[in-house]
């Protein structure tokens, strides 16, 4: 299979296909010309590499998790610290979300004045100052969602 027939049947960029065969995480069978060719079974690397990502794991990690011919070694302990990121992510987002439709809810003369609206500007705050103890983390990363 060509790489642009890849290209058309996935979606993924030629490019980024160039990309993934030099990190190792697909491989082509052949060159035909300037021209790589993959086997039909590269759709389904492919399909895993799209199913990590949309799991948040890095290209690394799933490159670990794939032998050299593109089959799943599945790491059930980086799939569970994975899910155990997500669930805890799940529920500051469903804190976040009931805060909101509190302050927004609110029947105080001020939000000044509710209780619940307080203490959520403190737990934000401590949050907040909790996040900037941390080791530092790249604003590349953070707008990639990896980190809070």
């Amino acid at each position: 299979m060509d790489i642009s027939e890849v290209a058309r049947h996935t979606g993924v960029p030629a490019s980024t296909l160039r990309f993934y065969e030099k990190k190792g995480l697909i491989s082509a069978t052949s060159r035909s010309g300037e021209r790589r060719n993959f086997a039909p079974d590269v759709l389904d690397q492919l399909g895993l590499i799209a199913l990590g990502q949309a799991g948040g794991l890095s290209l690394d990690e799933i490159g670990a998790m794939l032998t050299p011919a593109g089959v799943p070694k599945v790491n059930r302990s980086v799939l569970m610290a994975k899910a155990d990121e997500i669930d805890a992510t799940i529920k500051r987002l469903r804190a976040m979300s009931e805060g909101l439709r509190h302050a927004a809810e609110c029947t105080a003369p001020s939000h000044a004045q509710c209780p619940t609206f307080k203490r959520l500007v403190k737990v934000a705050a401590a949050a907040r100052l909790k996040q900037s103890r941390a080791p530092s983390i790249s604003t590349g990363q953070r707008k990639l969602g990896q980190f809070p």
